[in-house]
């Protein structure tokens, strides 16, 4: 009998639909199977309280604690009534209030005293710290000391909970889905589980959820992360394993073609790095079966160049290379700098180009529609040997005469199936470079790009700057402001030029009237600095004088193109912009940075943004404003950014302060990360054991015949579309 269905049931035949609604909607919940893995945030023990001095703010807590006092006060002439509750649990106080017609029934119920456990959002009002009509449900010890005691040191189990479905409801509802627990189908090989003294996954399920003691939730824990990295590795091995079964064709360079021509015009030697990373590629390309590589580079550590080097093997090879870039500046500059590094080499069948030149075209969605007839029939012919675009080179009508290589630049921004269509277009399977220029732990190399071999880029070229980064406090140190401004007025005096990034365009639509908002709302921060009103008010107040530019997305592609060649021409003095500057865009005169509300960005952004300075022989300067307090979480991140330049480094602390699901490319997949117990950062050693098993098991059983178990498990965690995503990894 096949045992699966039961946890395949839908939640609304089994809690009701109201609940399984709001499970659905906000929590993703669907079957008895997703409620199960559902697994609590945390567990309070019933005589202790997340200490209510800790209480985060605008966040869901579960609070467990006595009622201290409570008392109704009427306002509004008598008319209106508000009922305060003050609640404590010996560490701290905290106050909850209702309102309206709202204050009967808590009055009644939370009596001085009385214990419960209340769930609500924390604000804050007249400094404190409070909740709102918090959602309540009263414990009911027994008489004698002895209940009360075993009572007050159980393990409450706190789920991740949303405003509409506080935690105890979830966990009633997971109390009646616990029994079918005992019909998981164990994804482990038993002897991978009894050789690391795991134990059998519906004891794991039964532990996590309702435990007796805190080693079973360590039992528990142990378990359900070594499911979660076995389950990902091998989707990720039988995926390499399926790449190494693909036919492509092998290019290898001409001896005397057009990259030793290419070689010899360069006036500078490649870095060490380079030269090793170039040979890993050129020995993957020389291979029948494709390339898959990841190639990891600090910022300005001449990614391109190596990029562009595999590009002229290709057509070297007889076959033709496609790089895609995530914007069209983008795209438009590394047209412009690779037809420039190239020269005479660039210009294939026109005169005064050499005789292994190629055609390189440049492919955007904004082309006139001659120039792409021509570029698309350059493409179809073969006399173009390079062609670099948008995702404008996925439509159905580009056709190439025969890819051999794409290069993706700036990974992260490019979903995975506009990647896999891409590799479509080739007779055969392309080869595949995959640049990114955020460098990424080892661990999340393994586990997001696990089925990518990987090349890190860590030298700089010679003559490159150092950049010192600065936070300027704008709300405690106005003055530092002032001086940010001066110190971009001498640079530019000096004869440099600066950047200016604010996180907004600006003259964005009102929000809609007429939504009633909370306190909270309210109380909400101002919106982000605009580059429409920094740009203003700079021309108009410190800047005065100097030739300020403006560059953000809203603008017509030809107008951006133009302001860049401006700015890189050195006709403009100050640039301000949204972050389109943030990958590949490189103006070496440029050596000041100021990020405005620099608070509003992500560690790795801002690392990226302010590798566009210091790209020439003078040091750069990198400025990042706030108006947050000294003491906020936000800005120790800015004071981590300032103090390091290493980006391997920020992208720990960056992985340490984001959801993993943030770096398992939910962006990319639109599936919600299945990481719900493995912490990418602190488990490398659980992450890296579980890709060496399942690489073995997979070379032993690559249709896991032998463990239908695993196959159950990799079709129910990666459910299809998540195996997609995968695939085109």
């Amino acid at each position: 009998m096949d045992l699966v269905p039961v946890l395949e049931e839908p939640l609304k035949k089994v809690i009701g639909p109201a609940t399984a609604k709001v499970m659905a909607e906000h929590l993703g919940l669907h079957t008895v199977g997703d409620l199960l893995h559902h697994y609590p945030r945390r567990y309070a023990e019933r005589g202790e309280l997340t200490r209510l001095a800790d209480l985060p703010l605008d966040e869901h807590v579960t609070v467990v604690a006595q009622v201290a006092s409570a008392r109704i006060l009427t306002f509004r002439g008598g008319s209106g009534q508000r009922l305060e509750v003050v609640i404590t649990d010996g560490s701290g106080q905290l106050q909850l209030v209702f309102f309206g017609k709202g204050v009967h029934k808590p009055h009644k119920d939370l009596l001085p005293g009385t214990r419960a456990m209340f769930a609500g959002k924390v604000s804050v009002f007249n400094r404190r710290l409070q909740l709102a009509h918090p959602a309540y449900q009263l414990l009911r010890g027994g008489e004698d000391d002895e209940t009360v005691d075993s009572w007050a040191g159980a393990l409450i189990p706190i789920y991740p909970a949303t405003a509409k479905l506080e935690s105890w409801k979830i966990a009633k509802s997971v109390d009646t889905v616990l029994p079918s627990a005992q019909e998981a189908v164990d994804p482990l090989p038993p002897a991978l589980r009894e050789g690391r003294g795991l134990v059998p996954l519906p004891e794991a399920l039964l532990k996590i959820h309702r435990p007796s003691t805190k080693a079973d939730i360590e039992d528990a824990r142990a378990r359900l992360k070594w499911d979660e990295a076995f389950v990902l590795q091998v989707a990720l091995a039988r995926r390499r394993y399926a790449d190494t079964q693909l036919p492509a064709v092998a290019r290898k360079p001409k001896p005397d073609g057009l990259l030793t021509a290419f070689d010899a015009r360069l006036p500078f030697t490649l870095t060490e790095g380079q030269q090793k990373v170039s040979k890993e590629i050129f020995d993957d390309l020389a291979t029948e079966h494709p390339m898959h590589r990841l190639l990891q580079g600090e910022v300005g550590s001449g990614k391109t160049m190596v990029a562009l080097r595999a590009m002229l093997a290709v057509v070297d090879a007889g076959g033709q290379a496609a790089m895609l870039a995530p914007t069209e500046v983008l795209a438009q500059q590394h047209h412009r700098s690779i037809t420039e590094m190239m020269g005479e080499l660039a210009e294939g069948g026109m005169l005064g180009g050499a005789e292994q030149a190629t055609k390189v075209v440049l492919l955007t969605g904004s082309m006139g529609a001659a120039a792409r007839r021509q570029a698309l029939l350059d493409l179809v012919t073969g006399d173009a040997g390079i062609v670099i675009g948008t995702h404008a080179l996925i439509e159905d009508k580009v056709q190439f005469h025969d890819l051999g290589l794409v290069v993706v630049d700036e990974q992260h921004r490019f979903g995975v199936e506009q990647r896999d269509a891409l590799r479509g277009r080739g007779k055969q399977p392309p080869h595949l470079l995959v640049m990114t220029a955020t460098p990424i732990p080892r661990t999340v190399a393994m586990t997001v790009f696990g089925d990518l071999e990987t090349s890190v880029l860590d030298q700089l070229p010679a003559g490159r700057s150092p950049i010192a980064s600065h936070v300027v406090p704008a709300q405690d140190k106005p003055h530092f402001l002032a001086r940010a401004w001066e110190r971009v007025r001498e640079e530019v005096g000096q004869g440099h030029q600066a950047y200016v990034v604010c996180p907004r365009i600006g003259d964005e639509e009102p929000e809609a009237k007429g939504k009633k908002k909370s306190p909270e709302d309210e109380a909400e921060k101002r919106p982000p600095l605009a580059v429409l009103d920094v740009a203003e008010q700079l021309a108009q107040g410190p800047l005065k004088g100097l030739k300020v530019e403006i560059l953000h997305g809203r603008m017509q592609p030809d107008d951006k193109d133009a302001v860049m060649r401006r700015f890189a021409a050195g006709e403009a003095d100050v640039l301000v912009a949204t972050t389109v500057i943030e990958v590949g865009v490189n103006v070496p005169n440029a050596t000041v940075m100021v990020i405005m509300d620099a608070d509003r960005f992500g560690v790795s952004q801002l690392h990226q943004l302010r590798g566009r300075v210091g790209r020439g022989s003078a040091p750069g300067l990198c400025l990042l404003v706030s108006e947050m307090p000294e003491a906020s979480a936000a800005r120790a991140r800015l004071g981590a950014v300032a103090a390091t330049l290493d980006g391997f480094e920020l992208s720990r602390i960056d992985l340490e302060q984001r959801r993993e699901g943030d770096v398992l490319g939910q962006a990319q997949s639109g599936v919600r990360s299945s990481l719900r117990m493995l912490t990418v950062i602190d488990d490398e050693e659980i992450i890296a054991e579980a890709r060496e098993e399942a690489a073995a098991v997979v070379t032993r059983d690559p249709e896991l015949e032998h463990l239908p178990g695993l196959r159950t498990a990799l079709d129910a965690l990666l459910d299809e579309e998540r195996e997609q995503y995968l695939d085109k990894g």
